[in-house]
């Protein structure tokens, strides 16, 4: 039979291509259908055909649709089973920040609690700050106040974040390092304290390798090696304590797990070991069905193995404050390995595995779980505690602190459990019973012995404080506390104090000047006054007296302004020197006074120097910090200093690295090694091959961690070409970690 033929005159009818957005968004809808068969999902199609609408013709970096992105993080969202409040907003979450849409359009459309979600997951404009780092800062207490008001918006943003992560490799190499480290130091650790275990480990893992790319391979490349040998042990480990807990009639099922890529990272750091150091690289779970058989599968393993002592821990009794509930053991295995092993029952192993979301309100009509949540307390505090927070530096700092995952627990003689960050002192566990227990501390006994106030406590610690009515905090307690909450309430405390000390020195210093100078001050008004501190920034004198008190300006510029004739007439040479006790106003010097590479933004006659806690070398990030009658104290960013020591945001001044010069800086650096021949050849190398003048060196051996130290102090251009010697130092086999030390 002869096959039919086309008319070459009839044209061919091609069916288009199907649209693989509307492919995609068809998936999801199947996806939130099996797990909500009885909702309506008109309201999510019409948010998808909105965000649709108004992303039209966007594309993303890696070449898609823009709308891509959107639907894939309502996939995340409906993974996590939320609500369709917040799988709306993960399909609008981006129309407000990247298109002409305003939040009033999405209330009309989609109601107040889309509105709500949309803006709080919304960036602040870019025009709204003068720096970057104000804008980052402001975007983040937005979002923390959005997500006191509804935990929706977090969940949303973890999810727009992982899929961000996930596509991380389509963008520059700058913007990859700037999202994959505010990654790891914020939204991984939020979704740590809201207890979504599986979610933090995906993020940190993919930040991870971002961040530290040949740390990363090297770990995933030695897990590998060892995968065959581990899963075979595994495998036999299973089938031991399978039998062992039929035999005593415990009904369970396991699972086995290997430690992820950046925990196993951390603790090589934490520890400076090697890989073969690792005694918790592998780990059973048993899931059981009740707290009783918990408890009788631990007896169960322990009577098996030996357990090693001061792994165990009981997280079922006394919870971690993301109520986290197992019980974790590390016991030596039939070989000689070493193995952790966590028992839990299903429910507390959903709760570690999905945290804040297992625990969602739909029914009851709720923005997410109950207001007493123990995970949500936590951010209540911190959005209290924060709320007066003017420095931007400053609130991101304190906040990264907050969301270190807390790990002492200590009690009260009454047994009151006290969670505290590691680390924790004594000042700590004061202000958390109450602010005035902290303020009036004068001492602590820790299990019955008096102990030093800036004394780290350890988990099982009883906690006693002794206090004196009228005492007032030392503002050298900022040193050494871990909590926002103690240092917040030192600082406001010692700012009160401070700011009236300040407003008394620049007035008198004022009025001294004037007299010097026979100006008198009878003849200004108060209106004349304010008019003046206007031309400062200030909305009224007293903060421009503070300004002068505090060394910001000097009492002649200011009279230079009320008194333009008198002061104009003054010879130069007749200047008094301004001393530390009259307020000592920043002092104006040479270029030879101070660091010439350093500059205060705006002005040219302040002295200027590097701090010796940090020493502060080009390219990192630096802020000035005003001293009275030393000039300008200059530290980097991220010195301890700046984060525990700076508690006056008035003496904060603006400071940037002068034009390019040839100023070579000295840098300490301290090398964790295995100890074999050739290191030390290899370390020099890597200097030799850099042109890097190599100032003192030193190496030993460290019998205790079987290794070697290697110190030395080398001079570097700049921030670039340090983070280049580090980065080739640890690619050396057998190099533990490489870290730079401030003075």
């Amino acid at each position: 039979m002869p096959s039919e033929s086309v008319s070459p005159t009839e044209p061919l009818v091609v069916a288009p291509p199907p649209d693989s957005v509307e492919l995609l968004y068809r998936d999801l809808e199947a996806k939130i259908r099996e797990y909500r068969p009885k909702d309506d999902l008109a309201p999510l199609e019409t948010a998808f055909r909105f965000a649709r609408q108004w992303h039209e013709g966007q594309m993303r970096d890696s070449g898609e649709p823009y709308m891509v992105h959107p639907i894939k993080v309502t996939q995340i969202l409906a993974d996590m089973r939320m609500d369709l409040v917040a799988m709306e907003t993960g399909l609008l979450h981006d129309v407000v920040e990247d298109t002409s849409v305003t939040t009033d359009q999405i209330r009309k459309e989609f109601g107040e609690d889309v509105a709500r979600c949309v803006d709080g997951v919304t960036k602040l404009s870019k025009l709204d700050f003068y720096s970057a780092e104000d804008r980052q800062a402001e975007s983040f207490r937005k979002m923390l106040l959005a997500m006191v008001e509804d935990i929706r918006v977090i969940m949303v943003k973890l999810a727009d974040r992982m899929h961000n992560m996930r596509t991380l490799g389509f963008l520059s190499p700058e913007r990859r390092e700037r999202i994959a480290r505010e990654t790891i130091e914020i939204y991984a650790p939020i979704a740590h304290r809201l207890g979504m275990g599986k979610i933090r480990g995906e993020l940190e893992d993919l930040a991870f390798q971002y961040l530290e790319p040949d740390a990363y391979r090297e770990i995933v490349a030695a897990m590998e090696s060892r995968r065959h040998s581990n899963e075979e042990f595994l495998a036999e480990i299973k089938q031991i304590v399978a039998n062992e807990l039929l035999g005593e009639g415990i009904p369970a099922r396991m699972d086995a797990r290997i430690k992820r890529p950046y925990s196993v990272f951390q603790k090589l750091r934490r520890q400076k070991i090697a890989m073969d150091q690792v005694y918790d690289l592998m780990a059973l779970r048993i899931i059981t069905d009740s707290v009783k058989n918990c408890y009788a599968a631990l007896g169960v393993i322990h009577n098996r193995w030996r357990p090693i002592p001061g792994r165990i821990k009981d997280f079922i009794a006394i919870p971690r404050p993301n109520l986290y509930q197992s019980l974790h053991t590390s016991v030596v295995g039939p070989h000689g390995q070493t193995f952790e092993v966590q028992i839990r029952t299903e429910e507390m192993h959903r709760i570690a595995e999905e945290g804040i979301a297992a625990h969602w309100k739909y029914k009851e009509g709720r923005k997410g779980p109950a207001a007493d949540d123990q995970r949500i307390a936590w951010l209540r505090h911190l959005v209290e505690w924060q709320r007066d927070m003017q420095d931007p530096g400053e609130f991101m700092s304190t906040l990264k602190v907050d969301l270190y995952p807390e790990e002492v627990y200590t009690f009260t003689p009454r047994g009151k459990v006290i969670v505290l960050p590691r680390e924790a002192t004594p000042i700590d566990f004061a202000y958390a019973i109450h602010s005035d227990v902290g303020n009036t501390c004068i001492g602590a006994k820790v299990n019955g012995r008096i102990v030093p106030l800036r004394s780290s406590l350890r988990n099982g610690d009883v906690v006693e404080i002794m206090t004196q009515p009228g005492h007032q905090p030392s503002k050298d307690w900022l040193a050494f506390v871990k909590t926002a909450r103690a240092r917040n309430k030192i600082k406001h405390l010692i700012n009160a104090s401070e700011r009236a000390k300040a407003i008394e020195i620049g007035e008198k210093y004022l009025d001294k000047e004037a007299r010097r100078l026979g100006f008198q001050f009878s003849r200004v008004t108060k209106s004349d006054l304010d008019e003046v501190a206007s031309d400062y920034g200030y909305s009224k004198m007293e903060d421009l007296y503070a300004a002068l008190g505090y060394g910001k300006f000097s009492a002649r510029q200011v009279l230079s302004k009320l008194a333009p004739e008198t002061i104009k007439d003054e010879p130069e040479e007749s200047k008094p020197a301004a001393s530390a006790e009259t307020a000592a106003a920043p002092m104006p010097g040479r270029p030879a006074d101070g660091d010439a590479v350093i500059k205060v933004s705006g002005m040219d006659d302040l002295l200027v120097y590097r701090a010796k806690c940090c020493n502060p070398i080009r390219g990192e990030a630096i802020v000035g910090y005003v001293t009275r009658g030393k000039g300008v104290a200059v530290h980097s960013r991220m010195c301890h200093n700046v984060q525990s020591l700076m508690y006056d945001v008035e003496r904060k001044i603006e400071v940037e690295w002068a034009r390019s010069t040839a100023d070579a800086f000295p840098v300490r650096i301290v090398v964790h090694t295995d100890d074999r021949p050739g290191m030390l050849n290899q370390l020099t190398s890597v200097l030799s091959d850099e042109n890097t003048n190599i100032r003192s060196l030193e190496a030993k051996t460290e019998l205790e961690q079987d290794g070697a130290l290697v110190e030395m102090t080398v001079d570097v251009r700049d921030k670039k070409q340090l983070e280049k010697l580090v980065a080739a130092m640890r690619r050396i086999s057998g190099v533990r970690d490489v870290e730079r030390l401030l003075n």
